[in-house]
């Protein structure tokens, strides 16, 4: 597991589930207005101001499926597993407010493993303003489960889907693609090194690769992207976050929006840390950034008429455009072949 506290070592047990929450959630104090009462009670009391709408998004994630204790730093766990939740409030063009969490703990976990999940959590509130308003723990059989709900706002009206792209509309996305995908390779890779090597002082080989490391074990939330969008007067016709991989969200946005589309594979933004890690693994570059997930970057449509504001927008780069939808989604590359886009980025089933 990748904490390891010898100091101190408090068994669940000693607490009792609701002496554990009371522990977890005492030094989570209220700061939006909407956080009428959090945790303490039998629900938490959320107020919806006028002008507003309520969004309300939830993320499961599962050892083994979603997450390796073996790797994965607990505190580093809880920051993205509410971190993610922020980001898809912000892709419907929303501000993340209140969470709840639950967890399902094995009983290999001890109450320090659980702080330092719950430190991970205050410090993703801390950072992006939201307030921690309720939850529950249970015993689990299956290892560590970490269920987060948040809710958010946004102005009436002004809340962004999947379904609005329109022909001719621009293709945009925030900051670059692979680099999480990229991480997490390298991160199963020294793992893997380090269990053939049976040296127990074993250290892993980061150095030149904490960009990737970090996008991988501790993302982002665009909050950044969507203030300047809305500084620039743009509301982006749809838009979604890149969790499962930029081929898939663009099929969704086809999809769902009955569109086409064409995106340029020399206009795809690759960090130069994801460049080298896909060379040293001998994987094909694009399809990382193509495929790879959990970049957990901003990919969203405008009109035409905004490709200025666009341009001067720093962190986010045009990659394409919208098309009727007889002509299918495509990426065209570097030198003009057109190949159909597929869906192979993460699947959960």
């Amino acid at each position: 597991m990748a904490e390891n506290n010898k100091e101190k070592v408090t068994e669940i047990s000693q607490l009792g589930e609701f002496g554990l929450i009371d522990h977890l959630t005492k030094d989570f104090p209220l700061k939006n207005e909407s956080s009428v009462l959090g945790v303490g009670d039998d629900a938490a009391i959320i107020d919806v101001p006028e002008g507003k709408e309520a969004l309300v998004t939830t993320d499961l994630l599962l050892e083994g499926i979603h997450f390796d204790v073996r790797y994965v730093p607990l505190k580093h766990l809880g920051y993205k597993a509410a971190v993610v939740n922020f980001s898809d409030v912000y892709a419907m063009n929303g501000t993340p407010k209140q969470i709840t969490v639950s967890l399902g703990v094995s009983s290999r976990f001890t109450v320090e493993h659980i702080e330092q999940i719950y430190a991970g959590i205050r410090l993703a509130c801390e950072n992006y303003g939201v307030d921690l308003v309720g939850g529950d723990t249970s015993a689990s059989q299956t290892g560590l489960v970490i269920s987060i709900t948040c809710l958010g706002e946004v102005e009436k009206g002004k809340a962004v889907k999947r379904s609005g792209a329109k022909e001719t509309d621009l293709i945009c996305v925030s900051g670059d693609l692979g680099a999480a995908y990229m991480g997490l390779q390298l991160l199963e890779r020294e793992n893997q090194v380090a269990a053939q090597s049976g040296d127990p002082n074993f250290q892993p080989n980061f150095a030149g690769k904490e960009y990737i490391l970090e996008r991988q074990l501790k993302p982002e939330a665009r909050k950044d992207i969507i203030e300047k969008l809305n500084a620039a007067g743009i509301i982006p016709t749809s838009m979604m976050d890149v969790s499962d991989g930029l081929s898939s969200e663009l099929l969704h946005i086809c999809k769902s929006s009955d569109v086409g589309c064409r995106v340029y594979e020399d206009r795809i933004p690759i960090d130069y840390q994801t460049a080298v890690m896909a060379e040293e693994l001998n994987m094909n570059l694009v399809t990382a950034a193509m495929n790879g997930g959990e970049d957990y970057e901003l990919l969203f449509t405008v009109p035409l008429t905004d490709k200025d504001k666009i341009e001067k927008i720093e962190g986010v780069k045009m990659i394409g455009y919208i098309t009727k939808p007889s002509l299918g989604a495509a990426l065209i590359t570097r030198d003009g072949q057109e190949f159909p886009i597929k869906a192979q980025g993460w699947q959960a089933f």
